[in-house]
């Protein structure tokens, strides 16, 4: 089944709308799928209008975290995810999302990238393991 993103039927007040048409083939959406920690899997998907196309990561092994006391990047590999505001369910599932708190080699981190929109996993630093 096809996810629809066009209009609902229904007004926000609760009365019914009255479409002049049906529904069209650029309102249909994709199926979630969401990135986890595991072995470094990508994909990439056609986008409309340009040359633009979007990649969304499936799994990650590696994340780009930032320290924001020596302002220097690392590519840290993520052991686990701590936390999830998105969805708690996503912890047990090891699933990443913008918000979520990983665990790094280097500390906790969190996830400041989309990763089903940008491709990469970035993340700024919250406590070092030291």
């Amino acid at each position: 089944m096809a996810l629809w993103q066009g209009k609902s039927k229904r007004k926000t007040s609760g009365g019914r709308r009255r479409y002049a048409r049906k529904k069209r083939k650029f309102e249909i959406g994709r199926e979630q799928q969401y990135a986890s920690v595991g072995d470094t899997k990508r994909k990439l998907y056609r986008t409309r209008g340009g040359k633009s196309s979007k990649v969304r990561v499936l799994g990650a092994e590696y994340v780009n975290v930032v320290d924001p006391k020596t302002r220097k990047t690392k590519r840290v590999k993520v052991v686990t995810v701590r936390t999830n505001p998105a969805n708690p369910h996503f912890v047990q599932r090891n699933i990443i999302t913008m918000g979520a708190t990983i665990q790094t080699e280097i500390g906790e981190a969190r996830v400041t990238s989309r990763p089903g929109q940008d491709g990469t996993i970035n993340a700024v630093l919250v406590k070092s393991a030291k």
